[in-house]
């Protein structure tokens, strides 16, 4: 886990429930926690997870999750720099598409990523468990 992870982890104090998930999503091959940082302060987050499917008749594709860019940093351009790394990433390990999900209340977020040339094409369906 890289440092900026781990000071992040340390400033958060998570539960353990959280340092539980950091530990499975740093010791997996397929996901990874992304650290955005600027003059040496954190200021942007983002986590990937690369998953392969049969409708895409075997083809992996990358997810983009949990997309923040610090509040007083916003309209920096940070968010666009993060979402482009991950494309290029995606890109440079040959997988088929990327894709992302956004709260349907979160038009400002839809205006950004339709403006980084990504499209809606699915709705969601989600069913809590706990």
């Amino acid at each position: 886990m890289n440092s900026a992870v781990t000071a992040i982890r340390r400033r958060l104090r998570p539960s353990a429930t959280i340092s539980r998930a950091f530990e499975r999503v740093a010791s997996s091959r397929d996901q990874t926690l992304y650290v955005a940082e600027r003059e040496g302060q954190v200021v942007g987050t983002f986590q990937t997870m690369i998953v392969t499917s049969l409708v895409g008749r075997g083809s992996s594709s990358m997810i983009i999750e949990a997309v923040q860019t610090r509040g007083d940093m916003r309209g920096q351009g940070i968010g666009a720099q993060m979402i482009e790394f991950a494309i290029a990433e995606a890109k440079r390990r040959g997988l088929r598409l990327v894709q992302l999900t956004s709260n349907a209340s979160r038009k400002d977020a839809h205006r950004f990523y339709e403006r980084l040339g990504f499209k809606q094409s699915h709705l969601d369906f989600k069913m809590a468990l706990k």
